[in-house]
Formats: C-alpha cells, sequence, structure tokens
C-alpha cells in the first residue's frame, strides 16, 4: 500500500503512538484499520427531527464508501434542533444559537481526535451552516452529503402539500366557513409523508443547495429526495471521494473562496432561497476570511435573475414546484448550467469532485425549462432575496422577494406594533381581546433579534396565518427576527440594528406610516429625525432577562446585518 502523509502517519508503528494504539484498539480497530487514513463521519441522527431520522443510513452508506476506497471511517454525534417543533414558542429562542455549538462542538471533536478527513452529514436549517463553519476552522479534505429532502404531501383531493400548508390551514379554518375538521385532519395526516428535509425551498434544502453551489457537496447534495436510493449511493460516492481528496491533498479552503461564494450567492438569488442564507452565508464567509455584507448581496441580487419559483412561491399562472420537481428539472445543476450560459458565474473554482466546475457542468442537464427558466424566460429580471434600507433599517433587512405578489412590492401604511411574535398572533387570530389587524397595516414584531429574542426567532406562525387568511397581498410584516424560507408573502426580516440594541425599529407608534418599495430596496419610518430624537431620550428599551446558554449568548452576538455571529472582540 503507498505511504501518504496523513495527519496519523506513524500511528501505526510509532513506539510513543502506543498509548493511542491501544486505546484504538479497544475500539475495535485492527492494525489495519489504524494504518489507514482516519475519516470523521460526522452524523447528526436524531429521532426528534424528520430530516435526521435516517442520516443512520447515510452514515453506513459513507462508511462502506471509505472502506471502499481504503480509508478507516469513524462516526462521531452533532446535535439538531427541529426548527418546526421548536416554532411559535420559547423553543425558537434556540435553533440559531445552536450553529455555534455545532461549530464549536465538530471543531472540538475533529481536532481534538487529530483525523485526515471529514464527511459531514447534516440536513436541516443551522446544522448545515454549523458544520459548514467548524469545516472552515478545521481545514482539512472535506465533504458534505446531506439527508435529502422530503416528498411533498397529498390531500384525498390530490392537492399537493408541503409543510407550510398546515400552518396557513391555523389561519383558514372556519367551521361551516373555511377548511373543517375533516380538512384539518387530512393535512395534519398527509403533509410530512417521508423522512426528509420540509419539501420546499426552506431554509434546510436552500442551505444543502448552496453546499452544493460552493462546491463542498456532490452534484445532487441539494435535492435527492431522502427516500430515493440514489441518495444512499451518492452517500457511498462521498464516502470514496473523500479518500481522492485526502491523497489530492485538497482541502475545505481550497475549495470555498470569494469566487465559490459569489456563485453560491448567484444561485441562492437565481432559486430564491430562503433569507436565513444571508445569516448563514455571512457567518460561512467570516469563517472563511472572505469579506461579504449586505451590500453584496443587494449587488448580486440585482445582476442576478430568479429563474425558479419554488414552494412556498407559486408561478404567476398558479404552477407549484416543490424540490422533488427541482431534482427532476435538473437542481443546482441545472441553475448553475443556465448561470454559466448567461456568463454569470465562476467555473474555474475546484470542487469537491477535484476537477473545476466548468468540468463538472459538462454533464448538467436541464429536463424542464418552467421549472429552471432561461435569461429570457426568467420570472424577475433581479434576484428571489431583496435587500433593504432606509431609517428603519439603517444597516439592513431582508425580504424574499421572488414570494411576494407582484402587487403588493409598494406600500404605506400604519403600524401595529408588537414586542413579542405571540401577541402580534393574538391580533390575527382574534384572541385574549388583541385588537384585530386590518387591510393595509403594517404589522411591527420587534425584539425578536439576535439579542432581542432572544436567539431571533422565525416568525412562520404569524406570517403563515396571514397567508392562511388572505392579507398577504393586504398587510405587510416586518421585524427585527427572522422567517422560516417556508414563509411567503411580504415579509421583511432581519432589520438591524434590532430594537434591542437601539434600532429604530424599537421607537416606531402605533400609527406610524411605514413606506416600503421593495423593488428599489427601501424602508422607511415617515416620522421626523427630532421625533424619533425625542423618542430615543424618553422611552425604554425592553430587555428579556435570560439564564443559561441565552445569557452568554446575548452578550456577545451581532445583529443579524453581520450574520448573527459569536464576536468575542469586546469581552476582555
Amino acid at each position: 500500500m503507498a505511504k501518504y502523509k496523513y495527519q496519523t502517519e506513524g500511528l501505526s508503528n510509532a513506539l510513543d503512538k502506543l498509548p493511542h494504539r491501544t486505546l484504538y484498539h479497544a475500539l475495535g480497530l485492527t492494525d489495519r484499520e489504524i494504518s489507514r487514513p482516519l475519516i470523521a463521519v460526522i452524523c447528526a441522527k436524531t429521532e426528534i427531527i424528520p430530516g435526521h431520522m435516517h442520516l443512520d443510513k447515510i452514515a453506513e452508506a459513507v462508511r462502506a464508501g471509505v472502506y471502499m476506497n481504503g480509508g478507516t471511517p469513524i462516526v462521531m454525534p452533532a446535535i439538531g434542533i427541529c426548527d418546526g417543533i421548536a416554532m411559535g414558542h420559547q423553543g425558537m429562542s434556540y435553533p440559531l444559537p445552536s450553529r455555534e455549538l455545532i461549530a464549536d462542538s465538530t471543531e472540538t471533536l475533529v481536532r481534538a481526535h487529530f483525523f485526515d478527513g471529514m464527511v459531514c452529514i447534516p440536513n436541516c436549517d443551522k446544522i448545515v451552516p454549523g458544520m459548514i463553519m467548524a469545516a472552515a476552522r478545521l481545514n482539512l479534505p472535506t465533504i458534505f452529503v446531506s439527508g435529502g429532502p422530503m416528498l411533498a404531501g397529498r390531500r384525498n383531493n390530490g392537492k399537493r402539500l408541503a409543510y407550510s400548508d398546515s400552518y396557513e390551514a391555523v389561519g383558514v379554518y372556519k367551521p361551516g366557513k373555511g377548511l373543517d375538521e375533516q380538512d384539518i385532519k387530512a393535512i395534519d395526516d398527509n403533509t410530512c409523508p417521508t423522512c426528509g428535509s420540509c419539501a420546499g425551498m426552506y431554509t434546510a434544502n436552500s442551505m444543502n443547495c448552496v453546499t452544493e453551489a460552493l462546491g463542498l457537496g456532490l452534484p445532487g447534495n441539494g435535492t435527492i429526495p431522502a427516500v430515493y436510493s440514489e441518495r444512499l449511493r451518492l452517500a457511498k460516492d462521498a464516502g470514496f471521494q473523500i479518500m481522492e481528496l485526502v491523497r489530492a491533498g485538497l482541502k475545505a479552503r481550497d475549495i470555498v473562496n470569494k469566487k465559490s461564494l459569489e456563485n453560491a450567492i448567484r444561485v441562492d438569488m437565481a432559486v430564491g432561497c430562503s433569507t436565513n442564507c444571508v445569516l448563514h452565508l455571512l457567518s460561512i464567509a467570516r469563517e472563511f476570511n472572505i469579506p461579504l455584507d449586505l451590500k453584496d448581496f443587494k449587488k448580486y441580487s440585482d445582476d442576478t435573475p430568479n429563474i425558479c419559483k419554488l414552494n412556498p412561491a407559486k408561478c404567476p399562472d398558479g404552477t407549484e414546484y416543490f424540490l422533488e420537481d427541482f431534482y427532476l428539472a435538473g437542481g443546482i445543476q441545472g441553475v448553475m448550467k443556465r448561470l454559466d450560459e448567461m456568463g454569470k458565474l465562476h467555473t474555474d473554482v475546484k470542487t469537491v469532485l477535484n476537477m473545476t466546475l466548468k468540468q463538472q457542468l459538462k454533464s448538467a442537464r436541464i429536463k424542464d425549462d418552467g421549472c429552471i427558466r432561461t435569461a429570457k424566460t426568467a420570472f424577475n429580471k433581479k434576484g428571489g432575496i431583496g435587500v433593504l434600507y432606509g431609517n428603519l433599517a439603517e444597516e439592513g433587512a431582508v425580504i424574499k422577494k421572488s414570494a411576494v405578489a407582484k402587487e403588493f412590492l409598494k406600500h404605506e401604511g400604519p403600524a401595529r406594533c408588537f414586542n413579542r411574535e405571540e401577541d402580534a398572533i393574538d391580533a390575527l387570530l382574534g384572541r385574549n381581546n388583541a385588537k384585530p389587524i386590518k387591510k393595509g397595516d403594517v404589522i411591527i414584531i420587534r425584539y425578536e433579534g439576535p439579542r432581542g429574542g432572544p436567539g431571533m426567532r422565525e416568525m412562520l406562525a404569524a406570517t403563515a396565518i396571514l397567508c392562511g387568511k388572505g392579507l398577504d397581498k393586504d398587510v405587510m410584516l416586518i421585524t427585527d427576527g427572522r422567517f422560516s424560507g417556508a414563509t411567503r408573502g411580504p415579509a421583511i426580516g432581519h432589520v438591524s440594528p434590532e430594537a434591542a440594541e437601539g434600532g429604530t425599529i424599537a421607537y416606531v407608534h402605533d400609527g406610524d406610516k411605514i413606506a416600503v418599495d421593495i423593488e428599489k430596496g427601501i424602508l422607511n419610518l415617515k416620522v421626523s429625525d427630532e421625533e424619533l430624537a425625542k423618542r430615543r431620550a424618553t422611552e425604554k428599551l425592553v430587555v428579556k432577562p435570560q439564564t443559561g446558554y441565552l445569557a452568554k449568548y446575548v452578550k456577545v452576538v451581532t445583529n443579524a446585518a453581520k450574520g448573527a455571529i459569536i464576536d468575542m472582540s469586546n469581552i476582555k
């Protein structure tokens, strides 16, 4: 067997590694296994997340691939949170902060045990970016293989469903007037029919697609359905290929650079991914020491057409495409092929196939021009994510523009202010004597940012109820919190500075006029500077006492415009 300069070189014969070898033998490893490159297989298998319940099967396939190509795989865990189960209560304070725990613990496990390469098996939400952040720090040969998306559900009438439909049903349900109990039961039973990440272009699938676009995942990583055997073959290929990267010495930082990051952002804009991708790409860029801010997202959005509309967005004719449709149409490789045809992609970057993107895209195929459009047939000349600035968001705010009805891209209306999501939901549902929301209102939900929430809770419950009530063309929602990728409608998030740090959003009063122009990227509070100064001088900020991990988190987290990253620079 050829000898390579692995990190573990000498483990099998050096005298001073005798104590280490005894512990490997205690694990049941043979001398032959110990002499091979050791590959960390970081698997986020858990029984609480539908997207992760099957990851042990993915890990076994990865192990087989590593063994086939002369390596020794060692499986280790990563934590994960199901955003859907955490949604709408205090549990939602934890998913975004968990990103930092995942990055820290993955770094700790792999660095402490001195591996030669790493295969990461995430699937949902914060687990994907957390592992990419760790990959940046470790800078080992690394491949990502996700668990894959869930298949769409179906009601008895044949209508296809995704997770957001279950939330919107809450707003529609009215005995005798809207959905009846039989309809609700059908949605309950059939919305999530398989394992996998939820069937729309929500945060989990968005980040798995972005990982593929970055070059860290094999073709198909973002879109092959979880229940397809092709997903297991992909995992075996990933295990096999990590050994090729170890031999070639191709590391994470050789793949992720300014060019590949720009490619990922353009794919994000072309597809109309979750607004959470903005947060995560900012944090990933920081770990790779690549300069990136919100203005870059605006620049790429203004110069990248939106060529896909995937659930929760709908095509103008009402057609809905789910992740399984996107997969069949050509997936992320098809989107990159389209962008390359437009001259908007850097194809000289390396991928985990140890080839250039230009070489990789030779095998890309587009099978549905309705799902993956051309430059001429694009849904919009600009990208699916919009960035807004103004006196209400001096450092920026974001919106999933591709999921907003064209007639509501511009609006001016009176503010209805709430200091937490639950109070806004009461108003939307007419509960607890709350004053109802009226057409034309602009709902402000503040103190939900990284510090104020804390943890920047997602507002899927509020936005889905709003859509379920048919108000998505009449009522705008603005928050310093964030939205699930399942959110559709005029929902503006990530307002920075956030309320908890004294941002203008903290000083909005009921009835104040809010002016929004999504196409022009404008978000303004129509109150004089003198009045704002008076409010800042006399009104106190809301402080939510915290304990445990969140008490530490709020002291060091930045606002959303900076990626809600941990910043230790002010800690002495």
